[in-house]
């Protein structure tokens, strides 16, 4: 078996792991891949663009940010991936870096593997397609650098929805517990098929997330009555320059994410500690012991 390790180096504590794994993949069978801009001792080195295609496992170093980044690369060649966190929240992470053991599972096959939706997103302007990305939290439709107000339009078969407001969060049900829910959209479970549209700062009170199926293609056009400058982010990443005639459509994409679980740490247990808990360290309830103050 062969396992790409792709690192983050400006996380914490990712060097010194680079180095462990090389040494404890090979002691377990495992021919650990890595790079050729990265120096370290004990790994098959070759083209980042070359690693995807000859590994069957991608293990990530890093945050949220690197697992969306490789994700989205590896959900293209179809190979499953697993993140180890090294960053601040690492929601998508399935292990710490002191759990790093555990991947000895990865050659027994001892694991659950979690398809994520991803998003297809197509920018047209005049008929013509501009581009294609692929998200796996969300797309992002705002006014400028300065949140200004802008009106967007959602076509949904046909029926419009309007929007006046800072902007627009198109996200996956992975994507519900990032910039969505930070404006107000609902946490939904990863499992489920659908997209989840969360206006950002309303004109209007009465504007609320939609929840749609997955099945709808979902066409948005954007203006601003103060002729100000409309971005299109996927993942992060300003893509586009949308202007009155441009045409954003986005749909539920053939393409999914393969997470990889190796232990019982399922999306409930990750959130409740994560988001719930303070210090979002992952720990194990105990039970209350027999104290007469816990009697009270």
């Amino acid at each position: 078996m062969k396992v790409a390790v792709l690192p983050n180096l400006d996380k914490r504590g990712s060097k010194e792991l680079v180095q462990k794994l090389g040494i404890f993949l090979k002691e377990n069978n495992i021919d650990p891949l890595l790079p050729d801009s990265i120096c370290c001792t004990g790994y098959t080195s070759m083209p980042e663009d070359e690693i995807f295609d000859t590994a069957d496992i991608i293990v990530t170093i890093g945050g949220d940010g690197t697992i969306i980044r490789f994700a989205k690369i590896a959900a293209e060649r179809d190979k499953p991936i697993l993140g180890i966190n090294a960053g601040r929240m690492g929601y998508l992470a399935n292990i710490e870096q002191d759990e790093y053991e555990i991947l000895k599972k990865l050659s027994t096959g001892d694991y659950i593997i979690e398809n994520r939706m991803m998003l297809e997103i197509e920018v047209r302007d005049g008929g013509s397609t501009l581009g294609t990305y692929y998200a796996l939290n969300d797309a992002v439709i705002t006014g400028g650098f300065i949140s200004r107000i802008i009106d967007v339009t959602a076509s949904v078969s046909g029926d419009n929805i309007s929007y006046r407001a800072d902007g627009l969060v198109v996200a996956t049900p992975t994507g519900s517990t990032a910039y969505s829910m930070s404006a107000g959209g609902p946490i939904i479970d990863p499992g489920m098929d659908c997209v989840c549209i969360t206006p950002i700062c309303s004109f209007a009170l009465a504007s609320k997330p939609i929840i749609l199926s997955g099945n709808n293609e979902i066409v948005f056009k954007a203006n601003s009555r103060k002729k100000i400058d409309i971005y299109l982010t996927v993942d992060g990443r300003r893509t586009a320059n949308i202007k009155p005639q441009t045409e954003v459509i986005i749909k539920k994409s053939s393409r999914v994410v393969k997470l990889i679980r190796l232990n019982d740490r399922s999306f409930y247990k990750t959130l409740a500690v994560k988001f719930f808990d303070q210090g979002g360290v992952i720990r194990e309830r105990k039970p209350l012991g027999k104290n007469p103050a816990n009697n009270q």
